[in-house]
């Protein structure tokens, strides 16, 4: 058999049996697996918060780096890690659902007899609903977050009690679920794209020689830079609605046209902070899939 055929034949096997139905406890693995290399990858969210804190800064007042270094050390350590505990939280629960529930989907959609999307397209399908569901079930983390990160709100909200009393007195629309439409968008088009593209990219580098762990944490890499170049001003444009819990209202479409007026219409400044949060992604995304991967092939080895 010829080298391409055999490559041919591999990848077709690697479809059907990404494809075949399985039954509740092999779902199951997959909710476990998701939660557990998501729990390993969130050592990577604690090492990398002030990080992420400068690039949120950076995303809520378009300033410099060093300005917003700056303006952290002021703050001192204590406030440094304010708002990473529902970072933490929705980091390993969103693991779980997300891998748990795209393989449920999946598995559901592949025992319909006649389906009117090509089989290949199937993962992204199943994804696209899982991203839907990660939406609607993690808005309100995210929410909250941003309001914590937020150091204007240190004196009005200084406790994650205040915060979530005021959000809750609020209705979903401008409380909990604020900036809900763009998170939608995001998720369900970032999950959609992200296991449609994990199994051809990790199976295209393995038969050029990589291993299965190095194939899985480069596809998980140049996965997450081709989802998170096109999606990151919808992350940008979720904190900045996101980020205060009174005034500054107003629908996506407005907000964007305050957002896009104070970048003064450029896209470089849009995207300031963007290299920062983008590596940062790489890099936990890399881990989880190479970590996702190892731990669904032993268990296909022992199972």
């Amino acid at each position: 058999m010829s080298k391409e055929s055999e490559m041919g034949s591999n990848s077709h096997r690697s479809e059907e049996a990404a494809l075949e139905p399985a039954d509740s406890t092999v779902w199951f693995r997959s909710y476990l697996h998701g939660g557990t290399s998501s729990l390993i990858s969130t050592l990577t969210t604690v090492i990398t918060f002030p990080l992420y804190k400068t690039v949120f800064r950076q995303q809520l007042h378009s300033t410099l780096v060093r300005e917003v270094v700056a303006q952290l050390l002021r703050e001192g350590p204590v406030k440094l890690y304010r708002g990473v505990a529902p970072p933490l939280l929705m980091r390993s629960l969103n693991g779980t659902l997300l891998f748990g529930l795209q393989d449920t989907f999946l598995q559901q959609l592949s025992l319909w007899d006649t389906s009117p999307v090509p089989r290949s397209a199937l993962p992204a399908l199943a994804g696209l609903g899982a991203g839907v569901l990660e939406a609607v079930l993690f808005s309100p983390f995210e929410r909250v977050q941003n309001v914590l990160q937020n150091s204007k709100n240190d004196t009005s909200l200084p406790t994650l009690r205040s915060i979530l009393r005021k959000l809750a007195s609020k209705p979903l629309a401008s409380g909990y679920y604020t900036a809900f439409l763009p998170i939608l968008v995001r998720n369900a088009l970032g999950s959609s794209l992200y296991f449609g593209l994990k199994d051809p990219m990790s199976e295209t580098l393995r038969a050029c020689g990589c291993s299965p762990v190095a194939s899985s944490f480069i596809a998980g890499v140049l996965n997450s830079m081709v989802i998170s170049l096109p999606l990151y001003p919808l992350s940008v444009l979720v904190a900045n609605m996101q980020a205060q819990v009174d005034g500054g209202g107003g629908g996506v479409k407005s907000s964007w046209q305050r957002l896009w007026a104070a970048r003064q219409h450029r896209l470089v400044l849009l995207y300031r902070g963007g290299s920062l949060v983008i590596f940062r992604s790489c890099i936990t995304w890399g881990i989880t899939t190479a970590i996702y991967d190892q731990l669904k092939r032993h268990s296909r080895t022992s199972g």
